[in-house]
Protein backbone atom coordinates (compact mmCIF):
# COMPACT_ATOMS: atom_id res chain seq x y z
CA UNK A 1 0.00 0.00 0.00
CA UNK A 2 1.32 3.47 -1.11
CA UNK A 3 1.40 6.28 1.40
CA UNK A 4 -0.12 9.57 1.10
CA UNK A 5 3.61 11.62 0.63
CA UNK A 6 4.43 8.77 -1.96
CA UNK A 7 1.43 9.67 -3.65
CA UNK A 8 1.34 13.56 -3.32
CA UNK A 9 4.73 13.39 -4.95
CA UNK A 10 3.68 10.84 -7.99
CA UNK A 11 0.92 13.52 -8.26
CA UNK A 12 3.47 16.07 -8.77
CA UNK A 13 5.61 14.81 -10.99
CA UNK A 14 2.46 13.82 -13.33
CA UNK A 15 1.72 17.25 -13.23
CA UNK A 16 5.33 18.48 -14.27
CA UNK A 17 5.35 16.24 -16.96
CA UNK A 18 2.31 17.51 -18.02
CA UNK A 19 2.88 21.30 -17.57
CA UNK A 20 6.47 20.55 -19.36
CA UNK A 21 4.92 18.69 -22.84
CA UNK A 22 1.70 21.31 -22.88
CA UNK A 23 4.43 23.79 -22.90
CA UNK A 24 7.03 21.87 -25.40
CA UNK A 25 3.67 21.67 -27.94
CA UNK A 26 3.19 25.41 -27.28
CA UNK A 27 6.65 26.71 -28.35
CA UNK A 28 7.00 24.17 -31.26
CA UNK A 29 3.83 26.03 -32.60
CA UNK A 30 5.91 29.51 -31.56
CA UNK A 31 9.16 28.30 -33.44
CA UNK A 32 7.72 26.91 -37.02
CA UNK A 33 6.30 31.02 -37.40
CA UNK A 34 8.74 33.22 -39.05
CA UNK A 35 6.59 36.19 -37.62
CA UNK A 36 6.14 35.36 -33.97
CA UNK A 37 9.52 34.18 -33.42
CA UNK A 38 10.47 37.39 -34.79
CA UNK A 39 8.09 39.45 -32.40
CA UNK A 40 9.03 37.75 -29.86
CA UNK A 41 12.60 37.99 -30.27
CA UNK A 42 11.83 41.93 -30.61
CA UNK A 43 9.19 42.51 -27.47
CA UNK A 44 12.37 40.21 -25.61
CA UNK A 45 14.75 42.96 -26.40
CA UNK A 46 12.34 46.18 -25.82
CA UNK A 47 11.87 45.27 -22.40
CA UNK A 48 15.14 44.11 -21.17
CA UNK A 49 16.96 47.00 -23.61
CA UNK A 50 14.70 49.66 -22.18
CA UNK A 51 14.78 48.89 -18.58
CA UNK A 52 11.51 47.48 -17.99
CA UNK A 53 11.92 44.79 -15.70
CA UNK A 54 11.00 46.06 -11.92
CA UNK A 55 12.59 43.23 -9.81
CA UNK A 56 14.11 44.27 -6.33
CA UNK A 57 17.98 43.60 -5.12
CA UNK A 58 20.88 44.43 -7.06
CA UNK A 59 20.71 41.07 -9.13
CA UNK A 60 17.95 42.91 -11.37
CA UNK A 61 20.09 46.21 -11.64
CA UNK A 62 22.65 44.98 -13.41
CA UNK A 63 22.90 46.21 -17.26
CA UNK A 64 22.14 43.36 -19.38
CA UNK A 65 24.66 44.58 -22.19
CA UNK A 66 27.74 43.82 -19.65
CA UNK A 67 29.46 40.10 -20.65
CA UNK A 68 31.44 40.20 -17.54
CA UNK A 69 28.55 40.95 -15.26
CA UNK A 70 26.35 38.19 -16.99
CA UNK A 71 28.52 35.67 -15.89
CA UNK A 72 27.83 36.29 -12.11
CA UNK A 73 24.02 36.29 -12.85
CA UNK A 74 23.26 32.52 -14.36
CA UNK A 75 19.46 33.28 -14.88
CA UNK A 76 20.35 36.10 -17.01
CA UNK A 77 23.01 34.62 -18.74
CA UNK A 78 20.62 31.99 -19.87
CA UNK A 79 18.02 34.01 -20.79
CA UNK A 80 20.52 35.76 -23.11
CA UNK A 81 21.82 32.72 -24.06
CA UNK A 82 18.14 31.55 -25.15
CA UNK A 83 17.27 34.60 -26.67
CA UNK A 84 20.97 34.73 -28.74
CA UNK A 85 19.21 30.79 -29.97
CA UNK A 86 15.77 31.70 -30.74
CA UNK A 87 15.31 32.04 -34.30
CA UNK A 88 12.67 30.76 -36.64
CA UNK A 89 12.38 26.64 -37.12
CA UNK A 90 14.83 26.96 -33.57
CA UNK A 91 14.05 23.01 -32.87
CA UNK A 92 13.36 22.92 -29.21
CA UNK A 93 16.20 20.70 -28.23
CA UNK A 94 18.87 23.26 -28.81
CA UNK A 95 16.78 25.45 -26.33
CA UNK A 96 16.01 22.67 -23.57
CA UNK A 97 20.39 21.84 -24.15
CA UNK A 98 21.26 25.28 -23.58
CA UNK A 99 19.23 25.77 -20.28
CA UNK A 100 21.16 22.29 -19.35
CA UNK A 101 24.25 22.92 -20.47
CA UNK A 102 24.20 26.33 -18.34
CA UNK A 103 22.67 24.32 -14.95
CA UNK A 104 25.75 22.06 -15.32
CA UNK A 105 28.10 24.58 -15.49
CA UNK A 106 26.33 27.06 -12.92
CA UNK A 107 24.36 24.76 -10.66
CA UNK A 108 25.64 21.23 -10.70
CA UNK A 109 29.17 21.48 -11.25
CA UNK A 110 29.91 23.82 -8.60
CA UNK A 111 28.07 21.74 -6.13
CA UNK A 112 30.50 19.93 -3.47
CA UNK A 113 27.85 18.40 -1.43
CA UNK A 114 23.94 17.54 -1.40
CA UNK A 115 23.34 20.52 0.35
CA UNK A 116 25.12 22.72 -1.54
CA UNK A 117 23.26 21.67 -4.60
CA UNK A 118 20.26 21.95 -3.35
CA UNK A 119 20.93 25.57 -2.09
CA UNK A 120 22.08 26.33 -5.61
CA UNK A 121 19.38 24.36 -7.23
CA UNK A 122 16.24 26.34 -4.96
CA UNK A 123 18.32 29.81 -5.14
CA UNK A 124 18.57 29.33 -9.22
CA UNK A 125 14.73 28.34 -9.25
CA UNK A 126 13.59 30.89 -7.25
CA UNK A 127 15.71 33.76 -9.33
CA UNK A 128 14.85 31.95 -12.55
CA UNK A 129 10.97 32.23 -11.94
CA UNK A 130 11.15 36.52 -10.03
CA UNK A 131 13.08 37.10 -13.96
CA UNK A 132 10.88 35.59 -15.81
CA UNK A 133 7.77 36.69 -14.06
CA UNK A 134 9.38 40.13 -14.31
CA UNK A 135 9.75 39.78 -18.11
CA UNK A 136 6.01 38.33 -18.69
CA UNK A 137 4.75 41.57 -16.29
CA UNK A 138 7.12 43.63 -18.31
CA UNK A 139 5.41 42.65 -21.76
CA UNK A 140 1.78 43.01 -20.51
CA UNK A 141 2.10 46.45 -18.94
CA UNK A 142 3.65 47.55 -22.17
CA UNK A 143 1.09 45.24 -24.21
CA UNK A 144 3.95 43.72 -25.97
CA UNK A 145 2.49 41.70 -29.27
CA UNK A 146 3.85 38.64 -28.23
CA UNK A 147 2.47 38.31 -24.56
CA UNK A 148 0.17 35.20 -24.45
Amino acid sequence: SFSLTEVTVFIKRLRRKTDLSNMAKTMRTVLKSNSKVTVLRSDLHAVIDQGFLDVPGNLFQKKFRNPEELQNDIELKCLNDLMSLLAPSTDIRVLLNCVSSNLQAFVIQPSRSKEEFIRLASDFQLRWSFLLSAVSKAMTLNYADSFG
